[in-house]
């Protein structure tokens, strides 16, 4: 098999024998059937390999998720019903009550939400920081129960770019996992596991999709962090699991330790899976997603040059652009192109911001972001509504900033709409 993205995009995760369907097939069945009960039995201990039930386990989300794996240079994945109970799961399935997280602060608001408010509740604490902090700062925020740090290639909204090397040489200096959101980069423009992370995540829902059209979200394991080498931190993987007749997961599953226990256990007790139709429908986003992905960077980087020379335009953030905070590490970490999302901000603050939103033609305003289409929102307004200005201003979402997700419509239409807007 090519080691090519584009070829894995269509081949990998599925692989039909003679007289097969050509497609991958919809396994639309809550339930699988055993002849005798031992047979059952092996699969509820973990003794054996199979389907039983699909809040566990789908064919058809497991091949979804073997491609998003390869993509990924993973070891093993598993998909989730949203990015949001991804990111949940990851962290959630290594740190418990009394554990601390390091998180970067430019994060999307939904995950800040979730680390911040949501998890605190559980006995969770988590320390947002500054990621551009040089590394002997960002050391100081390390304490004895910390348990994972978590980063995003390319910050929603802000669009900034995560030094993954850094973070990697900082998670495991301190004997922790570094768990990194892919989703906006996604595996065509960047692959973390090849600069160290240990745990990638995705929200589906976004450029993998691609049509908006199915909510979903995937963790992919590298299969490189050796809990055992830790084993006093992470009690849940290397000590026995009295839930499943004392299996010790690190013991009988080895690099798919991680994962085994996220679908065996958080799974088992939270449900949080994707349909299998929704994860078909994904499969079907996936076959196109290294050529969108092009598509998307070339609008953009169109889009942002358009804006950064216009006069009603106050700034343009966009890695691709060579006189970017962020242009160093871009080319670095995804030298063919980060996106298509970009923000920006018009001259006279928030009221013209949305004022020139509501001109719009067609780019619309949508929560959405990252698909085919081109939308926009204001995060102040909307996905970071419930956050203080202390807490925007910690997350470098200035109040007039404006995300703009650049679609695969041709270009000169996208600028047409901006500029009759600006007008």
């Amino acid at each position: 098999m090519s080691t090519k993205p584009g070829t894995k995009c269509l081949h990998e995760g599925y692989k039909p024998t003679k007289g097969e369907p050509r497609q991958l097939p919809v396994y639309q069945s809550t339930t699988f059937k055993y002849d005798t009960s031992e047979e059952m039995g092996k699969l509820f201990d973990l003794e054996a390999e199979g389907y039983f039930y699909s809040r566990l386990q789908n064919p058809t989300n497991d091949a979804v998720a073997a491609k998003i794996c390869a993509l990924e240079g993973g070891y093993a994945a598993m998909l989730t019903s949203s990015g949001q109970s991804a990111n949940f799961f990851a962290m959630f399935n290594i740190c418990e009550a009394g554990g601390h997280i390091i998180a970067s602060s430019s994060i999307y608001g939904g995950t800040y939400n979730l680390f911040g408010t949501t998890m605190k509740k559980m006995g969770i604490e988590c320390t947002f920081v500054d990621q551009d902090l040089p590394e002997e700062e960002l050391a100081k925020y390390f304490k004895p129960n910390t348990k994972a740090v978590f980063g995003e290639t390319i910050t929603n909204p802000t669009v900034n770019i995560l030094d993954i090397e850094k973070f990697a040489r900082l998670a495991h200096s301190h004997g922790v996992p570094l768990i990194v959101d892919n989703t906006f980069a996604t595996p065509i423009n960047c692959r973390p596991i090849e600069w160290g992370a240990d745990i990638v995540t995705h929200s589906t829902t976004k450029y993998m999709d691609g049509h908006a059209v199915g909510v979903g979200g995937c963790i992919v394991d590298s299969g490189n962090f050796d809990w055992n080498a830790y084993a006093d931190k992470f009690p849940g993987l290397t000590t026995p699991d009295e839930s499943y007749h004392g299996i010790t997961y690190t013991e009988r599953f080895g690099k798919g330790a991680y994962i085994t226990k996220a679908t065996s256990q958080l799974m088992r007790d939270l449900g949080a899976i994707q349909s299998p139709q929704n994860a078909f429908y994904l499969n079907m986003g996936l076959e196109s997603l290294h050529v969108r992905v092009q598509r998307h960077c070339e609008n953009a980087y169109a889009v942002a040059k358009y804006l950064k020379e216009n006069e009603k335009v106050l700034w343009v953030h966009y890695a691709t652009l060579e006189d970017d905070k962020y242009h160093d590490l871009q080319q670095k970490y995804m030298p063919s192109g980060t996106c298509g999302v970009l923000s920006f901000a018009i001259k006279g603050g928030r009221a013209k911001a949305i004022e020139f939103m509501d001109k719009l033609k067609f780019i619309s305003i949508v929560t959405h972001v990252a698909d085919a289409k081109s939308c926009l929102l204001h995060p102040a307004s909307h996905t970071h509504r419930q956050m203080t200005d202390e807490q925007l201003k910690e997350a470098g979402v200035d109040a007039d900033l404006i995300r703009l997700s650049v679609g695969i419509e041709d270009v000169e239409d996208i600028i047409a709409d901006i500029e009759q807007a600006l007008a």
